[in-house]
């Protein structure tokens, strides 16, 4: 694996600071009705997307539900065309046309941002088939949460992964809830990794709340993935600290339970660490969350002050134009 070091460290507080930054301000601009439809905030999961950052490879892909923001970022998405397509606006990452749920981006191997529940877990599959199929060397994240594990998908996507050997690993972001029902009320297990035992998949719990323990996790799974060792599946455990979208009343928890994981924030965890490693003074953390302040306030102005999509690049979205010859051109 890839050393963990100081830079490790301080990239990790900023990218991790940066989107939890991010998705709050998106919540703010959705209190203000500048962001229409659903908004399921990430806030709590970050140290998942951060470890798994420090060990993917430029070939391996991404791919996830509709709690979606912020890895495009990771995976290098300008972050201001991914506040525009909030907006709705034509320089977004979709031209405005897939907003909140839908962000993709294949030049940077993100391909969504799926708002079908486990909709995206057989096309993680089937991008791993086809780097397999063309002797590619990429791996393939497929993302879904605990609600999701609950699809029949699963299983098939389970079953055909494991006897072809694809190249993917799929992981549940374990944040306890789907939607407002627990994990427990769901199955008479709360181990969701032990549905890998039935493929004979290789299968474990992480702590997602731990960069470090993330990374480790994702190296070997993506390790065995790249050499020919097939899936596996991890049961990674974390926390969301915002509801499950804007319009949750989140009358499942209580505050107290919310303040108790709050006592191990992984932005905190990681801070913690910069501080007794003196890896960078105060004065430094300080300017490390004005440029994370200046950056977000960068990316607002930037959307908002871009165009709504003409009405006739729906056309565009959905046909080609020389196999509809009838559809207006524009």
């Amino acid at each position: 694996m890839k050393k963990i070091t100081k830079a490790t460290y301080l990239k990790w507080y900023k990218d991790m600071l940066f989107w939890r930054k991010f998705e709050d301000k998106l919540a703010a601009l959705y209190i203000q009705q500048k962001i229409r439809g659903f908004l399921h905030l990430y806030n709590g999961q970050e140290a998942v997307l951060a470890g798994a950052l420090h060990v993917m490879e430029k070939d391996d892909k991404m791919i996830t539900a509709y709690r979606n923001h912020v890895q495009p970022i990771g995976l290098g998405v300008d972050p201001r065309r991914i506040m525009a397509e909030m907006l709705g606006k034509v320089t977004g990452t979709s031209k405005g046309l897939g907003g909140s749920m839908h962000i993709f981006s294949p030049e940077h191997n993100f391909y969504g941002g799926h708002g079908i529940v486990g909709g995206q877990i057989p096309l993680g599959a089937g991008l791993a088939f086809a780097d397999k199929y063309f002797n590619r060397d990429g791996v393939t994240l497929t993302y879904f949460g605990d609600g999701a594990s609950r699809q029949g998908s699963l299983h098939e996507t389970f079953n055909m992964a494991m006897n072809w050997k694809l190249p993917v690993v799929f992981i549940c972001e374990n944040n306890g809830y789907a939607m407002g029902t627990s994990v427990s009320r769901t199955a008479n297990h709360e181990d969701i990794w032990k549905l890998g035992l039935g493929y004979e998949m290789p299968c474990g719990e992480v702590d997602g709340m731990d960069p470090v323990a993330v990374a480790k996790a994702m190296d070997e799974a993506i390790t065995r993935a790249r050499t020919g060792g097939g899936p596996t599946l991890l049961d990674i455990k974390t926390y969301r600290y915002r509801g499950h979208s804007m319009s949750d009343a989140q009358l499942y928890r209580t505050k107290k339970e919310v303040e108790e994981y709050k006592k191990i924030d992984p932005i905190n965890q990681v801070l913690e660490v910069i501080r007794e490693k003196n890896y960078a003074t105060e004065e430094e953390i300080k300017g490390f969350n004005e440029d994370v302040k200046n950056l977000i306030l960068e990316c607002v102005e930037f959307a908002e002050n871009s165009p709504y999509p003409e009405i006739d690049v729906m056309y565009d979205a959905v046909y080609e134009q020389e196999d509809y010859p009838f559809l207006p051109h524009r």
